[in-house]
């Protein structure tokens, strides 16, 4: 399939976290929450660093990571859901502010690969009867980014969260159109 993948829309996020729990797969659950909440591309998602996710014990509810692509840092928030895969998933697996959140299997000492993580995201997606082909690891840096444009048609905020330096990158990566315009000017009356 040529063009972009399509972002998953809130139940299907929860299918994905209820089919999760229920094969008791902690990592991959924490992992989801982090790609979710974090709004990062891959690259960036398989090397976030305990160190980033933790303070004081305690996963943070808001997080900085240095972008791969634009080598500037973004913030992002950990909601509840998140929070609580996490500080789970980071209990049973143990390590230090410098370690990778998602060792490799092969090798500890580096990061979950993002050929692997795609994997997983095919193997999560299909689970709940959707078409691999049709997402991808970009479809979970874009759910969040989709769900706040459509409840806010706020391209800036959309833009700051995402670490887009460019409006237009925005705007094209969600998709927005002569349409969205329109329907957001008719729900404003003056």
């Amino acid at each position: 399939m040529v063009g972009a993948k399509r972002a998953l829309k809130a139940p299907q996020v929860w299918a994905i976290r209820f089919w999760l729990d229920h094969e008791g797969r902690l990592r991959d659950r924490a992992l989801f929450d982090l790609a979710i909440d974090s709004k990062l591309r891959g690259c960036d998602v398989v090397k976030v660093k305990i160190g980033d996710l933790v303070s004081g014990g305690r996963i943070r509810a808001r997080a900085i990571v240095v972008q791969r692509k634009t080598k500037r840092p973004v913030q992002f928030e950990l909601l509840d859901a998140a929070r609580a895969s996490l500080q789970t998933w980071l209990e049973r697996r143990g390590g230090t502010v410098d370690d990778y959140a998602f060792p490799s299997r092969v090798d500890r000492a580096t990061h979950l690969s993002t050929r692997q993580y795609a994997r997983l995201v095919d193997e999560w997606v299909t689970a709940i009867g959707l078409r691999k082909e049709d997402y991808g690891t970009h479809s979970l840096r874009r759910t969040k980014a989709s769900i706040i444009y459509k409840a806010t048609g706020n391209l800036r905020a959309v833009q700051i969260l995402l670490g887009d330096t460019k409006i237009e990158s925005t705007v094209r990566y969600l998709g927005v159109d002569v349409e969205d315009a329109l329907t957001l000017a008719e729900g404003t009356e003056v």
